[in-house]
């Protein structure tokens, strides 16, 4: 907990240069989940620092919603209260994906990259990314497909209707 909050009160501090249009996108683990004065530390850092609520988004995923599904509802809600945005990353790998929709406040979808892996190949996976873009549309989220590696995946994915992306294709972590 203690080296999470230094690596996003650090990464607050560098995204301040950045350019006002920009975000942060920071992951918490299942164990900072588990503790639920974790969205008021996450809030107390971006007080601090003097980062806006508006350009942090926090990427939660579906492993540690399912272990701590009550803090979870109450962790995002006080986020999200503040204007901090929520991703549901690796969305598809877990078992309940779709009940999540509607129980948490979730701003961003991000399909896990297994999916866009196999779309290369499979077309039932391909089949499963185009769906699982209009399930976002439907719902009024934000899809960020991950994994994409090369120019041909980054363009299957726009033709989807997939407007955001990550991978190597765009940069090296």
């Amino acid at each position: 907990g203690e080296l999470s909050d230094q690596l996003l009160r650090r990464a607050c501090l560098d995204a301040l240069a950045w350019p006002a249009h920009l975000t942060l996108a920071f992951n918490i683990s299942a164990k900072q989940l588990s503790d639920p004065a974790v969205g008021l530390r996450i809030l107390a850092i971006l007080a601090e620092t003097g980062f806006s609520p508006r350009r942090l988004e926090i990427e939660i995923t579906e492993t540690a919603v399912v272990a701590q599904m009550k803090i979870a509802q109450i962790v995002t809600a006080q986020l999200r209260q503040a204007g901090v945005r929520i991703a549901l990353d690796d969305f598809g790998t877990g078992y309940s994906s779709l009940h999540y929709l509607g129980r948490l406040p979730i701003d961003t979808i991000k399909i896990d990259q297994s999916f866009v892996r196999a779309m290369r190949r499979e077309e039932t996976a391909a089949a499963t990314v185009r769906a699982v873009v209009a399930l976002a549309k439907a719902h009024g989220k934000k899809l960020v497909a991950e994994g994409i590696e090369t120019g041909e995946d980054a363009a299957q994915l726009a033709g989807m209707g997939c407007e955001y992306g990550q991978g190597y294709h765009f940069g090296r972590p």
